[in-house]
């Protein structure tokens, strides 16, 4: 007789070994949900390990309730897990469900979270144990992670920035699935930058060769450091580029503080991509980029100098010519922005599922999930055309 699942909740990721953690990420799995990048937010402070919801400006409502589902004593699965407060710092929108949830007179906090804080890239959410049947696991998780909201008396569990075959899944067990879009450059056996910029059509050929060309013109020099090249002095200016453009803009969030800078280059080197944008012997600007097998990951970027064209260059153009040299085949630049469009980044479906426990609420959105995912099908179809 098969024994039945249970689900342990930890409220540190360090209470699970990192061995063992990180067997089931995988080395394909998302660089995200690695056991070093998650306690790195956790002993930076940058979630609230004390169940408090008070443990900073940097907590930002997140608790952490890391999932680890068991058949007996034999792991299954694990998932990152959090209590949420509020919506900050996850990137799928939901501030309108809870004003709508308000109106309707429910409560929309707490709710329970599938997801890397902070990350809106997509992955394995469900971590899946070496020999474990994945659709089987991911199946159980889901409701397990249902039952728990209920336990919890959470509104709602969601998980965020899951892949395509996860969202099935999840949808079966009975979430609702939602897409949005992000703009991703994707590698056709480009043998130089040269060779990538002339798939363009004339007019757009010349403006990004214009705009590649124009640090040389201002004295740029822009390199990709990692490992031990990240200096105590190269965290600084990073976190310095970080809060520069973190407080430039009213819906900012500083999520990060400066130990998290410090632990990852400390302890997630290997990871780390880093663009630093020179001129002369001083960092102006830089991009916190991140590179797991053959993806590179675009994350937080800042600028002390206003200079043409050096934003698409350090978040950009930099990180294709890095893609093309070493034969990577994705590259994910981060959240948001049309305009990449005009620069070789193709729109792409972002999944995320979402179950909601009162069914007069989740009646209402139903019909708006449906609506999205249709028209962001459509406009990923279309390639981003008008």
């Amino acid at each position: 007789m098969t024994a039945p699942y249970t689900l342990r909740i930890h409220t540190r990721v360090r209470d699970i070994p990192k061995e063992t953690w990180d067997a089931c990420v995988g080395e394909n799995g998302s660089p995200f949900v690695e056991h070093t990048w998650l306690d790195c937010f956790e002993e930076a402070g940058c979630v609230d390990t004390s169940g408090s919801d008070g443990a900073g400006e940097h907590a930002m409502g997140w608790t952490p309730a890391h999932l680890a589902l068991h058949r007996g004593e034999e792991l299954v699965a694990l998932a990152p897990a959090y209590f949420k407060t509020n919506s900050e710092g996850e990137f799928v929108f939901d501030w309108s469900w809870a004003d709508l949830s308000r109106r309707m007179g429910l409560r929309y906090y707490p709710k329970l979270l599938v997801a890397s804080p902070f990350s809106p890239v997509t992955g394995e959410r469900v971590l899946v144990a070496q020999g474990q049947d994945r659709g089987e696991a991911i199946t159980a998780m889901a409701r397990a992670v249902r039952a728990l909201a209920g336990e919890a008396e959470c509104s709602s569990a969601h998980a965020l920035f899951v892949t395509d075959d996860e969202a099935q899944a999840w949808a079966q067990a009975g979430y609702m699935r939602r897409a949005s879009v992000q703009f991703h450059w994707f590698n056709a056996g480009y043998r130089s930058f040269d060779d990538f910029v002339a798939t363009f059509k004339s007019k757009k050929r010349n403006q990004i060769r214009r705009e590649a060309a124009q640090p040389a013109k201002d004295g740029v020099r822009i390199e990709t450091l990692s490992g031990d090249r990240i200096t105590p002095d190269i965290v600084t200016a990073m976190y310095r580029f970080y809060t520069i453009t973190v407080d430039k803009f009213s819906w900012g969030r500083r999520y990060l503080n400066r130990t998290f800078f410090e632990l990852v280059a400390e302890r997630f080197k290997d990871r780390l991509a880093w663009v630093i944008a020179w001129q002369g012997d001083v960092p102006i600007a830089g991009a916190f980029n991140v590179q797991k097998g053959k993806r590179l990951y675009g994350r937080y970027w800042g600028a002390t100098h206003e200079l043409p064209f050096l934003h698409f260059n350090v978040c950009y153009y930099h990180g294709v010519q890095q893609c093309i040299a070493r034969g990577l085949e994705v590259f994910e630049p981060g959240a948001g922005g049309e305009h990449k469009l005009a620069r070789g980044f193709r729109p792409t479906l972002m999944n995320s599922v979402h179950w909601v426990e009162n069914a007069r609420f989740r009646h209402v959105i139903e019909d708006f999930v449906v609506r999205e995912r249709e028209a962001v099908e459509a406009y990923v179809a279309s390639g981003g055309e008008e």
